[in-house]
């Protein structure tokens, strides 16, 4: 029969493992929930030969206090930070980083390089995205009051999108 001493030194070592693969299963979630923002963005920029985007707490933060400002309508409305942002939104719950940031990414189509402009529809998110000196991202979400939508904030530092530059 095993001593009290030896059971309580097990019964430490066992919570001490639990909280371990708590921490672990979190640091999980949390690399992938980052990797589905990053990832279709740095596919993108590596296609055009561009450094990859590196996540940064401080902007995710920062994304995650604008979204939780829109919690209650949704609206897409920019903070006017110090930051390059991009905003999406999308009815239900079921919507994911990766769409966002495919829906982001999908206005390449409209990106003239030569013109240094927009065909027939927006493409400033895109032109966020492959911004050559943007170096650093932070991401959130938040699902709107009802559970109406879900609306996606990152943000980008150096910013992008100056008039007349191109952005790579």
């Amino acid at each position: 029969m095993a001593s009290p001493k030896h059971i309580n030194r097990f019964s430490s070592a066992f919570a001490a493992l639990i909280l371990i693969l708590v921490a672990c299963f979190h640091c999980v979630d949390a690399a992938n929930y980052q990797q589905q923002f990053v990832g279709p963005q740095n596919a993108a920029r590596a296609r055009l030969r561009l450094k990859p985007l590196k996540w940064d707490a401080k902007l995710a933060r920062y994304a995650q206090w604008w979204a939780n400002q829109r919690r209650r309508d949704c609206a897409l409305i920019h903070s006017n930070g110090p930051y390059g942002e991009n905003l999406f939104w999308g009815s239900g719950k079921r919507w994911s980083p990766v769409q966002a940031a495919n829906g982001w990414l999908s206005e390449a189509r409209s990106y003239n390089y030569y013109s240094n402009s927009c065909r027939a529809e927006m493409c400033g998110h895109y032109t966020q995205i492959v911004w050559k000196n943007t170096q650093r991202i932070g991401c959130a979400h938040v699902i709107c009051n009802g559970g109406r939508g879900v609306l996606f904030a990152c943000n980008y530092f150096p910013p992008g999108n100056f008039l007349g530059v191109r952005p790579y």
